[in-house]
């Protein structure tokens, strides 16, 4: 059996075991473990590589930077931020027809923007605002679906910590993968909004129109959000701003992992000081944290162990000659790989589905020629990723974020969940769209700041 059999076999034994439901984490190690086992031969071989893998993946500085910003996103939960921004963005579009649905997309990117979680984003939201969107008489359909879209956004809009994990396991500058996913993620949370708009002019009764509101009022409310702006500033400011106006070029005040860091002591203080982070709510977050990242912690050396058996294979560099061969167009290539994204994703969580499938595509992308530097391909193909994982995540049947709107309100049938998340997921694919024929909406801000 020659490398690429064997890693097309272990691949596909991989997958039934984790639609048999076993965890994916321990799925992708058993496989890596057993097929690393075949390949050397030697059990002793094997455990001495399992010792240095362990010590390799769980050293690395960078990793670091995936608990700080989880932490962040906790504290931000239990500080009460996302009511202020829901708050907000509801005074100043409530008046509009299906405004309080635009304004949950408002605070979910503002949201997102604090917390780098697809999941606990639109949970949190969905806590706040579906509620209050049922209260005004919105559709079920249309509340459900703009909060289960809305929270994808909390990883396109940076930070995130898929985006780290895509930097780390390319060799990528992180802060240029930040940059290149704010365009994207601001065509997101437009593209949600304009599809709120055409949605409540085909059917009007499923967004009604509220009264607005004084000037002073939404002033007061629009104050209520500087906390999000002076930490997403703070955060993502020092971590790309040019701040040696001496010498111009990027010289950052910190390091992701510094900013990571002084986002979570930020957010975790102004809770203290408002009250919306006790000592309960502290214990709470650094749980929730330590068990987050130990689950990903476990998904990525299971990926590692993975990875280390297709390398002894020499399965992906296979794959990439033998696609070189067929002479396809990149383009088509490309356009592959974004399908099966798409269809995975519907099943699988976009965390391990990058874990999975970079090391496979990756190879296979670099060796095709688009037009641009091999790091411009890597940032461009990363967001492309990024963005097509997550529209899995609310493509029914089987969409998380779905799964996790319905549980707000249980009394609503996941039919309505269904139908209303389906022209989110067609601005979605517009946009996958547009960032393919585009590459430069992905990285401009890049090339402006380096």
């Amino acid at each position: 059996m020659t490398g690429l059999e064997l890693a097309l076999s272990g691949f596909g034994l991989m997958l039934l075991a984790i639609f048999l439901r076993m965890p994916i984490g321990a799925a992708m190690f058993l496989t890596g473990f057993v097929g690393t086992w075949v390949v050397l031969g030697r059990p002793s071989a094997v455990l001495s590589q399992m010792k240095t893998l362990t010590y390799d993946t769980f050293s690395s500085y960078s990793l670091s930077i995936i608990p700080l910003f989880l932490l962040m996103g906790q504290f931000a939960t239990k500080s009460g931020m996302s009511q202020a921004l829901f708050n907000a963005a509801s005074e100043w579009l409530g008046h509009r027809r299906g405004g309080v649905a635009m304004a949950s997309v408002g605070a979910c990117a503002g949201f997102g923007a604090v917390c780098g979680s697809s999941l606990a984003t639109a949970s949190t939201m969905g806590q706040v605002a579906l509620p209050e969107m049922r209260k005004r008489g919105y559709s079920d359909a249309l509340s459900t679906g703009v909060l289960a879209a809305g929270g994808t956004l909390g990883i396109l809009i940076p930070p995130s910590v898929i985006l780290v994990l895509y930097a780390i396991l390319t060799e990528q500058n992180i802060v240029k993968m930040f940059l290149a996913a704010l365009i994207p993620g601001l065509l997101a949370a437009l593209g949600y909004m304009l599809t709120v708009a055409i949605y409540v002019r085909v059917r009007p009764g499923s967004g009604p129109v509220s009264e607005r509101a004084p000037l002073s009022r939404r002033m007061r409310a629009l104050w209520q959000t500087w906390p999000v702006i002076l930490i997403f500033g703070v955060v993502m400011g020092g971590i790309i701003g040019d701040w040696n106006w001496a010498r111009p070029g990027v010289q950052a005040l910190f390091t992701p992992t510094e900013g990571a860091a002084v986002g979570a002591v930020i957010t975790g203080l102004y809770g203290a000081a408002t009250g919306g982070l006790n000592w309960q709510g502290l214990k709470e977050a650094v749980l929730e944290t330590a068990q987050a990242s130990a689950m990903i912690f476990f998904i990525l050396f299971g990926a590692q162990v993975f990875n280390s058996f297709l390398a002894f294979t020499q399965a992906p560099q296979a794959l990439a000659e033998w696609v070189l061969m067929l002479e396809l167009a990149p383009m088509l290539v490309l356009l592959g790989m974004l399908a099966c994204y798409l269809v995975f994703g519907c099943v699988m969580d976009s965390l391990s589905m990058i874990l999975l499938t970079v090391p496979v595509f990756f190879p296979i992308i670099e060796a095709l020629e688009f037009g641009m530097s091999p790091e411009e391909v890597a940032i461009w193909f990363g967001i492309l990723a990024l963005i097509v994982v997550e529209v899995g995540l609310i493509t029914p049947p089987v969409g998380l974020n779905l799964f996790i709107i319905n549980r707000v309100e249980a009394d609503i049938p996941m039919s309505a969940t269904y139908k209303g998340v389906l022209p989110f997921v067609a601005s979605d694919l517009l946009r996958v769209a547009l960032l393919v024929a585009f590459p430069g909406l992905s990285l401009w801000l890049v090339g402006l700041a380096f």
